[in-house]
């Protein structure tokens, strides 16, 4: 069966589905209101989808016909900020501006994960109809060390789960670092050792508290083979994430949001670079994608179906996707770009359609 492709975007969730070898869009729910993130629970096919509605708030809504009806759920939400040293002076504000990541949790469906900006960890048991916010992670004193980067607020961007043990979740801030719970969350511990942020005083440029750690990426066939996007370039963990190894910079610039990981090779791994740091669209207003075959030693650019000149896309954190299998790739940019790749991304072939900017792209 061919994979669905979702691309969230500003004004819309879009559903694009396989015909004759060519994705086309079939749906379009939510039209004009922003979709940030997009979980498929396979264990019982429901859909959840984010939305970051402004002045209304952050929205949380669950399909199980596959997108023919949708119902609203409860949004995580953080407590009243208690007026009591050291969180009466604590300049993060204590309410949900977005949510910024989903994941599965646990092994029965509808257990779920949920990462906020600000930065903190939410864990739902039915079907996201409540949220428990993971307090020892909240109340870490650690996370007044945390800042925005692009954001005004530190954000939870990255959630990955240990297939060979769901307790064990790993996560990523920006600007916050790595850390990791071996208990479901009950107890979180700061890892990521190795990371270097050279815009931090000297003081704290080796601190794994002040990492701008733009996103992360487990190996599904070997999940202590984790990569990072740093701010200040690519970095690669065989320990998972306990430390981290910084890699060649795969084109001029080492820049860039997203990461992912083939499921399959744990030697493999794609990254967009772009033009840092005020610019932040494609270097030379060219697209292109890098992989690299040999963890991170060498790099090989790709271009072939992307646009050449007076290209200024972006790709987000969450804008480029692999499915299970590792066959296939998909890519959307703030422009309004989607791009698919049946040949791990040496060659991409353009959805014909102008989408609004793209947050976020995913296969079901």
């Amino acid at each position: 069966m061919n994979p669905i492709l979702f691309a969230c975007t500003r004004k819309g969730l879009f559903v694009l589905r396989k015909t004759d070898g060519v994705y086309a869009i079939a749906e379009h729910h939510f039209p004009g209101e922003p979709v940030t993130q997009l979980l498929v629970d396979h264990r019982d096919g429901a859909w959840y989808a984010a939305l970051r509605m402004g002045h209304f708030g952050v929205k949380l809504r669950k399909s199980v016909d596959l997108g023919a009806t949708w119902i609203e759920l409860t949004c995580p939400a953080l407590p009243k900020k208690p007026e009591v040293a050291p969180w009466a002076e604590d300049s993060t504000p204590w309410s949900v501006d977005l949510i910024w990541a989903f994941a599965l949790a646990g092994t029965e469906a509808g257990e779920l994960w949920a990462g906020t900006m600000p930065a903190a960890m939410f864990r739902s048991r039915d079907g996201g109809h409540s949220w428990q916010l993971c307090e020892s992670f909240w109340l870490n004193e650690k996370r007044l060390g945390w800042f925005g980067g692009g954001n005004d607020h530190p954000g939870l961007h990255s959630i990955v789960v240990d297939p060979r043990d769901p307790k064990h979740v790993t996560v990523a801030i920006s600007c916050g670092g790595v850390w990791t719970t071996h208990d479901d969350g009950a107890n979180w511990s700061l890892i990521g050792n190795g990371m270097h942020a050279p815009f931090m005083p000297e003081s704290e440029q080796f601190n794994p508290n002040t990492q701008d750690a733009h996103s992360l990426s487990q190996c599904a066939a070997a999940p202590d083979t984790m990569w990072v996007q740093h701010h200040q370039g690519c970095y690669r963990s065989i320990d998972g994430a306990q430390t981290f190894t910084r890699l060649t910079a795969p084109t001029e610039t080492d820049f860039g949001f997203p990461i992912v990981a083939d499921p399959a090779n744990p030697l493999r791994a794609w990254v967009v670079p772009a033009r840092a740091d005020t610019y932040r669209y494609a270097t030379d207003g060219a697209m292109h994608v890098a992989r690299t075959d040999d963890g991170g030693q060498t790099w090989q650019v790709f271009r072939k179906g992307l646009p050449q000149t007076h290209a200024y896309d972006l790709v987000y954190r969450h804008g480029i996707a692999i499915t299970n299998d590792g066959k296939t790739l998909a890519m959307g940019s703030t422009t309004g770009g989607l791009w698919v790749s049946d040949d791990a991304g040496e060659s991409w072939t353009e959805i014909e359609a102008r989408l609004p900017p793209v947050a976020a792209v995913g296969f079901d």
